[in-house]
């Protein structure tokens, strides 16, 4: 009888080990794999929101839309300016002194802008690349961004706004449900927090993403 109880013990101590080790790996390769795939998508997303600011720049306002976006940056151009200090004959002032209006001892300093040039906008931020134009598909996967603009009132004042995401189900399809689960609902400061990996609000005026500076640096490298 003993030793009936010494075998069911061990086996059981066995499956336990095995089932806490298999739970480590198992995490360990999830994390693993999330980074790996959080990297790629924020990387389309920083050229989501590289072409964003570019289209806000140049026509003032953000794009709804992908195909629009993408002949944005196939056939916008950044003008190439230079500042200069110049000034120029304050008439009225001159003439309640009596002075001559256009030489006479008071002046306006002003800030002049000259246009030297321009250079095309796919040149100056994908430096020959046209990775732009397939920025709206999600990496790893068939589906593609979503992504809103429009217009939001705030304090009186209207203001462009946009949002390109994705849901952390799409990212990480094919893994431990829980798991999944789990990650959407985290709120840690080195995560990425929330049921989306996203750039940019519809909510409020901020362009930036929801992903720690840690993924700044990876993606930089790539």
């Amino acid at each position: 009888m003993k030793l009936i109880i010494q075998i069911v013990l061990w086996i059981a101590i066995i499956f336990l080990g095995y089932s806490l080790y298999n739970s480590i790996t198992s995490t360990t390769r999830f994390n693993k794999l999330k980074v790996e795939r959080y990297e790629k998508v924020i990387s389309k997303l920083k050229d989501i929101q590289s072409a964003q600011l570019a289209h806000q720049t140049i026509n003032g306002s953000f794009s709804g839309s992908f195909d629009s976006l993408v002949r944005f940056i196939d056939t916008a151009q950044f003008a190439i300016t230079q500042r200069r200090d110049s000034s120029y004959a304050d008439v009225e002032k001159n003439k309640a002194y009596g002075l001559d209006p256009l030489e006479g001892g008071y002046f306006k300093d002003i800030i002049v802008v000259d246009t030297l040039g321009f250079k095309a906008v796919k040149d100056s931020l994908f430096a020959g690349s046209d990775r732009y134009k397939t920025m709206m598909k999600v990496p790893d996967s068939d589906a593609s961004f979503e992504m809103k603009a429009g217009k939001l009132e705030k304090s009186g004042t209207l203001y462009s706004v946009f949002e390109a995401k994705v849901s952390k189900d799409v990212v990480l399809a094919g893994q431990d449900k829980n798991m999944v689960a789990q990650e959407k609902q985290t709120n840690a400061v080195d995560g990425v927090n929330g049921p989306y990996i996203k750039v940019g609000s519809m909510d409020d005026v901020d362009t930036s993403g929801n992903w720690p500076k840690l993924y700044d640096k990876a993606t930089d490298r790539q």
